[in-house]
């Protein structure tokens, strides 16, 4: 086949309406629950995913903190803070921009996964000074709702730097700074006062986490910051402004524009790469208030949002034959939902400016994005060439053996006794489905050819995380309740 042939075909998958119908209420209430089964710490009397028990109920005792409590990342049992602070921005942005889409029950059980991520980031800059807390790891095979023993807690103190790390929490409790305000002032009020200081601690130590040897071993290869601490900056000074209103950092965001990269490598958006986030979330203020001196990022914005559309002059994004987004990663679907999520954010903020997006010659209307975004959405879903969903428990087909372990282990409740690291392997090699179902969790999902093996060893494809689902959230609430 031509490969204008090829293109024409992928246009129509990307942009024509899907044909199954959609429970984007189920989906939504689903991804929200799906953080109750990554909870570390003790779990509250209202915990809906019962099969999850308490555990990890001694982190930070050898250092006479408070470690408790948080997320874990994945499928692991590792307290990852970078990912985990992206988790909550990205929670916290899904209810600053898409909250008034949410039933009052979904918008508050998104407010409670926001506040359990934001909860444990305060403790991680606030407990010593000058200090803060890289990441919890275990060190044991264990089954759901056991105490692991043996933890080992990374931190740094100052002038050791963690700009990056630094940059993101304060992004993250910014954004929930935000999110909180009209609930809870009080608690709002925290949130920013201890992203204000964090953010002084990641611009005055100038420098990646993942570069201090004290760090590097336990952090990589799996969040090594390999796009560099300078986006992290901008990312939580362009939140700090959006919470604070201060012209202080519309000048910080001018002055390192340059410098820190804002108009390069602007294809990306996830836990690592921040720059498409930040390109979008300042352009806000140049659709609402004209802020002339930040509009180059409107214009790096504009770039990226033009690249989703193969009929547009310039560089493009790539999509699988069924006309999945896709972009190379250990994780296809985070790159999918993140993306999907700037797409959709980008839409409204054309539509509340009344404005259309340009490409060169060409003027795309707003809901021609949100069309696209929703075509990755109902991919996800189930409209897809495998006809399954990449979401665990929604619809009739979706993995039953994925990699996790607190979904592949038996229960605390049916399996009292501690399970040993031999048992453990067996349990994880086993082809049974898993006898706990992590309702809600959106798992990596299928190559480029739209593909999908699957299994439990099959980490890249069978494993959640929850930097898929905190965006997934935003996007489901939506389309929840604006059919395109």
């Amino acid at each position: 086949m031509k490969p204008l042939v090829c293109s024409f075909i992928v246009i129509l998958l990307i942009l024509l309406p899907t044909t199954i119908s959609h429970d984007y209420s189920d989906a939504l209430t689903k991804s929200i629950l799906f953080f109750e089964g990554q909870r570390s710490g003790y779990l509250p009397r209202e915990q809906r995913m019962t099969w999850r028990h308490n555990s990890a109920l001694n982190d930070g005792k050898n250092l006479n903190v408070d470690l408790f409590g948080g997320y874990y990342d994945a499928g692991d049992n590792i307290k990852f803070h970078f990912p985990m602070a992206f988790t909550t921005t990205m929670l916290a942005w899904s209810a600053i921009d898409f909250g008034s889409y949410m039933s009052p029950a979904d918008l508050r059980d998104n407010l409670v996964a926001l506040r359990w991520g934001s909860n444990y980031l305060l403790k991680t800059v606030s407990q010593l000074p000058n200090r803060i807390f890289v990441q919890v790891n275990q060190h044991r095979i264990i089954s759901v709702g056991r105490d692991q023993r043996t933890w080992t807690h990374h931190g740094l103190e100052a002038p050791k730097p963690a700009s990056d790390l630094a940059g993101e929490i304060t992004a993250a409790l910014a954004a929930a700074s935000i999110a909180f305000k009209r609930f809870d002032p009080r608690y709002s009020k925290v949130l920013l006062d201890n992203a204000l200081r964090t953010f002084e601690y990641a611009d005055s130590h100038r420098g990646s986490y993942t570069n201090n040897p004290e760090t590097k071993l336990a952090v990589c290869p799996f969040y090594c910051s390999v796009n560099g601490y300078e986006d992290e900056l901008l990312w939580g000074a362009a939140w700090l402004r959006r919470a604070t209103g201060k012209d202080s950092y519309i000048k910080y965001l001018v002055e390192n524009s340059q410098s820190f990269g804002s108009d390069s490598n602007y294809f990306e958006f996830g836990w690592d790469n921040k720059v498409g986030g930040v390109n979008v979330l300042v352009a806000k203020e140049v659709f609402e208030k004209n802020v002339a001196a930040i509009a180059p990022y409107k214009d790096t914005a504009e770039k990226l949002i033009c690249s989703f559309f193969l009929e547009t002059p310039g560089a493009h994004m790539s999509y699988s034959p069924g006309g999945l987004l896709y972009k190379p990663g250990s994780s296809q679907l985070q790159n999918t939902v993140a993306l999907s999520f700037l797409l959709l954010t980008y839409a409204n903020y054309l539509s509340k400016s009344s404005q259309q997006l340009h490409c060169g010659s060409l003027k795309i209307q707003p809901n021609s994005l949100r069309r696209l975004a929703k075509r990755q959405v109902d991919y996800i879903l189930g409209d897809n060439p495998m006809k399954m969903s990449y979401m665990i428990g929604y619809g009739n087909r979706y993995s039953r053996q994925i990699h996790h372990r607190g979904a592949s282990s038996p229960s605390i409740t049916t399996h009292p006794t501690p399970i040993k690291c031999s048992e453990g392997w067996n349990i994880f090699s086993s082809p049974n489905p898993d006898p706990n179902v992590l309702v809600g969790a959106v798992i990596g999902g299928p190559n480029i050819d739209d593909k999908f093996v699957g299994g439990r060893t099959n980490a890249s494809e069978t494993e959640p995380t929850t930097y898929i689902n905190a965006p997934f959230v935003g996007l489901l609430a939506y389309f929840k309740a604006n059919p395109v």
